[in-house]
């Protein structure tokens, strides 16, 4: 059978939040058979957990922010992906502040951090969210769509009209049954502009942005030293955070997800609509052979 999957051992990192600025310890431990993504406040009296699902996302201004009660835990997109990334199914994720730390603001990191943890299979049948029918939301110009299909393919089109982007670099088309998530989504990095810098420090974002933790624009050049890590890397990391925001259906996805300069708040909605119309999705599990390509690469490796 197709298992589900945790961490072997218990690791921890520090870094520093991207919005908040402030400096977090990330401590992540393996889990029991289906208990999930669990984030845990570890600094906050009794560390209230937040189960990682589309329906305790509180906030999507330029990140995925969980709440349950008083306790919230920010900038969960990119350890999301890693995790779905790596077909992790169950994990206690404790954070010792209000944010996960960017580290370079790709989930690079944290794909080292859960490989350095080891991942290890239980005995129990990995469970799919697989798309039934067309669900679609919208907002003005901008959409997003799960239709059928038979693996995980994703379709993002941005729209930055920039000269160092390209119009040629604003579409990708990723299947995952041809195509791997280390190698050409997971170092991918956010990415932002400077005349956007003094309006989101003004709300109270971005406090803790820099050259070392994200794709950085002026009106005409990328102003890190090193460039691009991808040609289409500002595509590239929607993808990553779609991915992410898409974890918290609370099982991978089988289907197409098509969007047009789809967000956090987008991506959050279309994962709601999915879950609240019962006839769009079933919940299925595989013998390991029978699962879909896209997923067979987890039989192979832990990437």
């Amino acid at each position: 059978m197709y298992k589900q999957r945790t961490l072997e051992n218990t690791i921890t990192t520090k870094g520093s939040g991207l919005h908040t600025g402030a400096r977090v310890e990330l401590t992540l431990h393996p889990a029991p058979i289906d208990t999930g993504i669990v984030f845990r406040r570890s600094d906050l009296p009794g560390s209230p957990s937040v189960p990682a699902i589309a329906h305790q996302v509180g906030d999507t201004r330029l990140s995925t922010l969980l709440r349950k009660g008083d306790a919230s835990i920010s900038t969960v997109e990119h350890l999301m992906s890693a995790l779905a990334g790596l077909g992790i199914d169950n994990a206690y994720i404790d954070v010792a502040g209000p944010e996960i730390p960017i580290m370079d603001g790709s989930a690079g990191p944290f794909i080292y951090l859960l490989q350095s943890a080891g991942i290890v299979e239980q005995y129990a049948l990995k469970k799919f969210i697989r798309v039934l029918s067309v669900v679609e939301v919208s907002d003005g110009d901008k959409w997003a769509r799960f239709t059928p299909y038979d693996g995980f393919l994703l379709d993002f089109t941005i729209d930055f009209m920039h000269p160092a982007l390209g119009h040629e670099n604003s579409r990708i088309v990723l299947d995952f049954g041809e195509n791997a998530y280390i190698k050409d989504i997971a170092r991918a990095r956010t990415f932002g502009f400077m005349q956007d810098l003094e309006a989101m420090r003004s709300a109270g974002l971005a406090m803790g942005g820099s050259l070392h933790n994200a794709v950085v624009l002026d009106e005409t050049s990328v102003l890190n030293s090193g460039g691009l890590r991808y040609e289409n890397e500002p595509v590239r990391h929607k993808i990553l955070d779609a991915i992410g925001d898409l974890y918290l259906l609370g099982h991978p996805v089988i289907g197409q997800y098509t969007a047009y300069k789809s967000g956090h708040a987008l991506n959050n909605a279309l994962a709601r609509a999915l879950l609240e119309n019962k006839k769009a999705y079933e919940i299925v599990s595989f013998r390991a052979e029978e699962a879909p390509k896209a997923y067979q690469q987890w039989r192979l490796s832990h990437a």
